[in-house]
């Protein structure tokens, strides 16, 4: 008899940790830091209790973390880490090993403002300035999307052999309870088998790779991963479907919508803010305003396509940002609409707003009320 589904009250934090459990991992390098430490806190205790059989590498800084996990990924284990913030910028250099190397190392990245100044609380500013290390991005709004996103993320990684970021908001979904639902065991073991990777370093069989290369092969090397971070996209949306059929649930795959059939005006977000401004967008309903919500859940690659056909025609796109592109007005991901709208849909206003640095609340009433404000400018 098939086991069903089981349903229980978690964190967003512990939710990624369950999933990796559920991917079983072979390599988890971990280094502390707010508010990503409860994801590898629950690892540690899964591997010391018996229930993860992975090895668990404390590590004395992020850097190192990352190093140990392209080493481990290379050696052909399938690898999680996680981090937060200036972890994530600490990373930086690493990362362009792990993308330029091809290794399909999952890491979640819990959202929280950089300094200087310090603060503990979310915005987007560290995953948006990693847009150009080679690695895909997804970002999630609910604890059930992170469980979700992690076994996508590792299947669409080890096929393409990218490695993925699944970034979620500090505190309003790492350290909040909300319903999670988790499937049967073999059913994620369909969807995610084994690791089997093309190549591995092998003391048995000695090789190298990512070694040093002359100008065209090095330009071959970068147009290769170019292309084919683009080309997840139908991966991402094979994977959703798949994971769908595997456990019933679906929260979207490269985009995510509410109530955009008819809408005149469009709310644009990302991660928790965009969960709220479901509620938003029924404020201005009820107030006669014909809203809807557009959630991109891959941000790198940017799903240009999928958001030019579902945009309705003659819309407001009313973008909210959680950082800011230095150099530009506005916000990063007001600046990706507006290139992937360019020449193609210019029926189409864009405005912007950056909303919520550092963790600044943004209730529904008042995301509302802002949207009703850049709609009379």
């Amino acid at each position: 008899m098939k086991a069903a589904a089981q349903v229980i009250m978690d964190t967003g934090a512990h939710a990624a940790a369950l999933a990796v459990k559920s991917a079983r991992v072979d390599v988890v390098p971990g280094y502390p830091i707010t508010p990503q430490t409860a994801i590898m806190e629950a690892l540690a205790a899964m591997v010391e209790n018996g229930e993860l059989h992975a090895r668990f590498i404390p590590v004395e800084g992020e850097h190192s973390a990352m190093a140990a996990a392209v080493a481990a990924s290379a050696a052909g284990a399938r690898v999680f880490t996680a981090t937060s913030a200036n972890g994530l910028l600490y990373m930086h250099e690493v990362l362009h090993m792990a993308s330029g190397g091809r290794l399909p190392v999952v890491m979640c990245n819990v959202n929280r403002g950089i300094f200087a100044p310090w603060t503990l609380w979310a915005d987007h500013q560290d995953s948006f300035a990693q847009r150009d290390t080679g690695w895909i991005q997804y970002h999630c709004s609910s604890n059930q999307e992170v469980f979700n996103t992690i076994l996508q993320a590792f299947r669409v990684a080890e096929q393409i052999n990218i490695p993925i970021m699944v970034n979620f908001d500090g505190f309003a979904i790492s350290h909040c309870l909300m319903p999670l639902t988790l499937p049967p065991q073999e059913d994620i073991d369909r969807f995610l088998p084994p690791f089997e990777p093309e190549w591995r370093l092998d003391p048995a069989h000695p090789s190298s790779f990512s070694n040093v290369t002359m100008a065209a092969e090095y330009a071959t090397f970068r147009q290769m991963l170019a292309d084919d971070i683009l080309a997840a996209i139908p991966l991402v949306k094979q994977a959703a479907r798949e994971y769908q059929e595997s456990t019933g649930m679906w929260d979207g795959d490269t985009i995510d919508t509410y109530r955009l059939e008819d809408a005149e005006v469009v709310a644009l977000a990302v991660n928790s803010m965009a969960a709220e401004l479901r509620l938003s967008v029924d404020i201005l309903r009820q107030q006669g305003i014909k809203a809807g919500l557009l959630r991109p859940r891959l941000v790198v690659p940017f799903p240009s396509e999928d958001i030019i056909q579902v945009l309705p025609r003659n819309a407001q796109v009313m973008v909210l940002d959680r950082n800011y592109n230095y150099g530009h007005p506005g916000g990063i991901l007001a600046q990706e609409l507006k290139g992937a709208l360019f020449g193609r849909r210019n029926d189409i206003t864009v405005k912007n707003r950056v909303m919520g640095i550092g963790g600044i609340d943004l209730p529904r009433r008042l995301m509302a009320d802002e949207i009703r404000a850049m709609m009379e400018e």
